[in-house]
């Protein structure tokens, strides 16, 4: 297997025909998707229809059972699945973390990609002004020195993202960030991650979740799952429709937009 450097033109993501099969049952069958530099994707559907399985593929976190996966150009399979997943920025809301560091000290372990701080490893200056200044873009500057059990569920969520951010990677993956967060925590994650992409416009990200509150205005473009299979994929615009949306969660809903927002309410 070869180490992965990261390539610099094409996709940064590709999945073709992916299947997952386990014990005999199929949690993902014939899916595709393409995801460029400066696409914001987000991968919609009920629950148990397939999305963190996609997702984990997409993370180098796993192998299909059929198809292709490649992750920065590096074909899954065929590469360091450990040594690729340093280059993909993959936050998990559930961060396992059990020792009172610091918000900086949090984030520059994105450095080492390690949950801890590495021993006798320290940051150069360069570093811990990119710390610094993530840190400030995700509008957490004023809780610096704070210990993260005292961080409120939001405070987290934008932490990690910084966190995640730290080694420059091309690609984001957030698996159900607004999980958990109240209305005040969510429109702050939501306006930073919008922030981010106007700041980074090359990066790539992919967002998980059920709940199309969630999405931030930047979102580019949507893929459905449904038990396990694509029921669209495309630019949101052409994804996101009330017919759509009611196909892919088995009810009938009505979708709307606002100022980049979506809104969602039973059809009567």
């Amino acid at each position: 297997m070869t180490h992965p450097r990261p390539a610099d033109t094409g996709p940064v993501l590709r999945a073709t025909d992916v299947d997952v099969v386990r014990e005999g049952t199929h949690l993902l069958r014939s899916v595709s998707i393409d995801v460029h530099p400066g696409q914001h994707w987000a991968l919609l559907g009920a629950n148990g229809a397939g999305k963190s399985t996609l997702l984990n593929l997409l993370g180098a976190h796993g192998h299909p059972t059929r198809g292709s996966v490649e992750v920065l150009g590096h074909r899954l399979g065929a590469v360091d699945m450990r040594a690729l997943r340093s280059l993909v920025g993959h936050i998990n809301p559930r961060h396992p973390l059990r020792s009172p560091l610091t918000v900086r000290q949090v984030v520059l372990t994105g450095l080492t990609n390690t949950t801890e701080p590495v021993p006798r490893w320290q940051p150069t200056d360069d570093e811990t002004t990119r710390a610094e200044r993530l840190i400030s873009v995700l509008g957490i500057a004023e809780r610096d020195q704070a210990r993260w059990d005292t961080l409120s569920q939001g405070e987290r969520g934008r932490v990690l993202i910084a966190r995640a951010l730290m080694p420059q990677p091309r690609l984001l993956l957030l698996d159900e960030p607004a999980t958990g967060l109240d209305l005040a925590a969510r429109e702050q994650l939501l306006t930073s991650l919008d922030q981010l992409r106007h700041d980074h416009p090359d990066l790539a990200t992919v967002l998980v979740t059920h709940h199309l509150e969630e999405l931030p205005t930047g979102t580019t473009h949507a893929l459905l799952l449904r038990e396990g299979t694509t029921l669209a994929r495309g630019p949101v615009d052409q994804v996101l429709t009330s017919d759509h949306v009611s196909k892919c969660f088995n009810h009938p809903v009505h979708l709307a937009r606002d100022h980049g927002r979506w809104h969602v309410r039973a059809r009567t």
